[in-house]
């Protein structure tokens, strides 16, 4: 019997694989804990339709990301900090307080967990910070951190 790996199976293959397996093992086993389907010419075109969809999702997906890199490039978020006596600033700035000026000031929705500070920005100026974006794409913010 030909079985369509739906999983990854240790010993037979891969997902999306086609495989010749003896009748018990394809029924008993693969198809019924979910491993595998049968092997048909609808369920395999179906799969092939679906791999289809998934990479046009991919593809626009990444797309997107490429454009939202390139307006973060363009753009430069300005960070208000209260200064303390001696000119530095009172605690590190935030991811939290760098996603909120990047969504209040410039509308663009980014996570504080996509954003990575290298080392703790505790003085005024310029600072570049990186921000992944996902599908091993990132951007790299330009921050600017004033006196408020």
């Amino acid at each position: 019997m030909k079985v369509l790996l739906i999983k990854d199976v240790k010993s037979l293959g891969k997902t999306g694989e086609i495989k010749e397996v003896k009748d018990g093992y394809g029924k008993n086993f693969l198809i019924a804990k979910g491993f595998a389907k049968h092997a048909t010419p609808e369920v395999i075109a179906e799969w092939e339709e679906e791999q289809r969809r998934k990479a046009e999702a991919e593809a626009k997906e990444i797309a997107e990301l490429t454009a939202l890199k390139e307006k973060l490039a363009s753009i430069e978020v300005v960070v208000p900090k209260k200064l303390g006596d001696t000119g530095h600033l009172f605690g590190a700035v935030t991811k939290e307080e760098i996603a909120k000026h990047l969504h209040d000031d410039h509308g663009i929705g980014i996570d504080k967990k996509q954003i990575e500070i290298k080392k703790p920005i505790k003085m005024t100026g310029k600072h570049d910070v990186d921000v992944k974006l996902g599908h091993g794409i990132h951007a790299t913010l330009h921050l600017n951190v004033t006196a408020q």
